[in-house]
């Protein structure tokens, strides 16, 4: 595949992939997301009104706008 080079081991199996990022940067970019979204599934979410709730408490909320 164009901009992309493979590095292989003794056996000659696949072991890397040297990807031209000009050409293929915003596949690799998603595919980084969807891992950082896999990887996070277990954790706990939160709603965005509590830090906005804390912000507004302390005077900071126009601070972060």
């Amino acid at each position: 595949m164009d901009g992309i080079l493979y590095l292989t081991d003794d056996q000659n199996k696949k072991k890397y992939a040297q990807i031209d990022l000009e050409k293929h940067g915003q596949v690799i970019e998603d595919i980084l997301d969807s891992l950082t979204i896999e990887s996070r599934k277990g954790e706990e979410s939160y709603s965005v009104e509590e830090p906005l709730s804390e912000l507004k408490e302390q005077g900071n909320l126009d601070k972060v706008r």
